[in-house]
């Protein structure tokens, strides 16, 4: 969960999936909607299935526990050369190094290394650094040292240069380079993608949604049905409502960024009744309102619909999430 997400936003997500899913082999045998509800919101969705399919491997292969050998960690899915160095560092004490965001930050500064971390010659300068300071002995607490170090000390705005350990030695901090290092990413022009999500609503109440392919953005999530432009919407309205459909009302865009580029969607909402027509596969459902809570949403189709109150009623039975939270 901490991989491109700060610690504060993930401590109400940790301590509900561990208490949900407290082990390997429970997390391995739990439902994949149950696995997406509980990390819906973090984003990074890919995250979540390779954590699902790691701890099934791992029951597989490894009798229910992660490998403390470093081959073996990479073969597992969403696991790379970080992630398993802090593995074999914090759980079986091994001299492995680490180079997540906030270590790069840490080492950049302190040893005024210039560039973008993120290029193939920074990387690799960073990792024979980071294992070059490895020291012989007390791992655990030398690999959570130095990334908290970056975490709470060495943060990218405002450090804390005057209580840092580091301080007296910090290549940044005596050429006054600590607000220019790291180098940022190289700026770009993100692609802009514009699209239509259906919002369908059943005389019960319910709304349409479909699951997503198992890979890319959002993938595995249930989300609303997404078309291209407004004809290929019409098109399919026009295949599979035998009859005129209710009223239809577009809602005011949604914007969200991605890593790579950014998407403005248009949602459609449409009253219909119950002569819809189902696809063959089981990638479409209709969905009790109060059962949103207990799937994986995207945060803006979750946000939509909260918005929707013939969608989400505020008025759910008593014990239930609700599924804005």
């Amino acid at each position: 969960m901490l991989q491109q997400t700060q610690v504060a936003t993930v401590i109400p997500y940790f301590e509900r999936f561990v208490a949900a899913l407290p082990d390997v082999r429970t997390l391995a045998c739990a439902d994949r909607d149950h696995v997406m509800a509980l990390w819906s919101g973090l984003g990074y969705y890919s995250r979540a299935r390779n954590l699902h399919r790691t701890a099934q491997q791992c029951v597989e292969r490894h009798g229910g526990d992660l490998p403390d050998d470093f081959d073996a960690l990479l073969k597992l899915p969403g696991i790379g050369r970080s992630t398993a160095g802090a593995i074999l560092a914090q759980a079986f004490g091994r001299k492995a190094a680490i180079l997540d965001g906030n270590v790069k930050r840490v080492l950049c500064r302190s040893h005024g290394i210039e560039g973008f971390p993120g290029s193939p010659t920074v990387e690799k300068a960073l990792w024979q650094l980071s294992e070059s300071l490895l020291p012989d002995e007390d791992l655990p607490r030398y690999t959570q040292a130095i990334m908290d170090l970056g975490a709470t000390v060495c943060t990218r705005a405002r450090p804390a240069c005057p209580s840092c350990p580091l301080r007296d030695g910090c290549v940044a901090l005596a050429r006054d380079l600590v607000h220019e290092l790291p180098f940022p990413r190289p700026s770009k022009t993100l692609p802009e993608r514009r699209c239509h999500w259906l919002l369908l609503v059943d005389a019960r109440g319910r709304v349409l949604l479909e699951r997503r392919p198992p890979t890319g953005i959002w993938g595995g999530l249930w989300s609303l049905p997404e078309f291209d432009d407004v004809d290929a919407l019409h098109s399919v309205l026009a295949l599979r409502s035998s009859r005129p459909a209710g009223h239809r009302e577009s809602l005011p865009p949604v914007r969200h960024v991605f890593s790579h580029y950014a998407v403005t969607a248009t949602p459609v909402r449409l009253l219909v009744e119950a002569n819809w027509t189902m696809s063959d596969s089981d990638r479409e459902r209709w969905f009790d309102r109060h059962a949103l809570a207990d799937i994986g949403l995207p945060q803006p189709i979750r946000r939509l619909l909260c918005e929707q109150s013939t969608v989400i009623p505020h008025d759910r039975p008593p014990g239930t999430p609700s599924p804005c939270e």
